[in-house]
């Protein structure tokens, strides 16, 4: 029984097409073979019923009930079953021991013993470290050279900023 799964896994091995039986498709090209052929086959595809366990398994429909009951991949499916009801109630019964870490940060606290300032591009800041929050001093400097200033408007105009002028 075993030889038989294991020479049903193999890629290579040739599998008669159930829409045309001059077809010999290799099991790894199988799936996308069924889905050309049956488009290209309709007569046939009509005759033919999917099995619910294997969607390779075409099955002329007065006999899909015979194979349905006595369908190898249906064991596999009929255990899947059981192993997802046992383990649903299990994850009921379990209950979660996650626990939050405790968290040693203090951003507010960390703000104010900041010693330097965040840059801003364009702008120096000064901030004296026994300063508070009211007491923030900043100078607008440019960092540009003398006789240089910064454009007043980018080079090309923005979509959402256009104020209704055509380009």
């Amino acid at each position: 029984m075993e030889d038989t799964y294991i020479d049903s896994l193999d890629p290579e091995k040739l599998l008669q097409c159930p829409y045309d039986k001059n077809h010999q498709i290799r099991a790894c090209r199988f799936p996308y073979h069924l889905i050309k052929c049956r488009k290209n086959h309709p007569d046939v595809a009509n005759k033919l019923a999917t099995c619910p366990f294997n969607a390779r398994h075409q099955v002329p429909r007065a006999e899909i009930s015979h194979h349905i009951s006595s369908c190898d991949d249906k064991s596999c499916i009929e255990q899947d079953v059981v192993n997802q009801t046992r383990n649903l109630g299990q994850e009921r019964l379990s209950e979660s021991t996650w626990q939050c870490p405790p968290c040693d940060e203090d951003w507010d606290k960390d703000l104010w013993e900041q010693t330097s300032t965040p840059f801003v591009w364009g702008t120096a800041s000064f901030c004296g470290n026994n300063s508070t929050a009211s007491n923030i001093v900043m100078e607008h400097k440019s960092n540009l050279a003398s006789g240089m200033r910064v454009p007043k408007s980018l080079p090309y105009v923005l979509p959402w900023k256009n104020n209704g002028n055509a380009q």
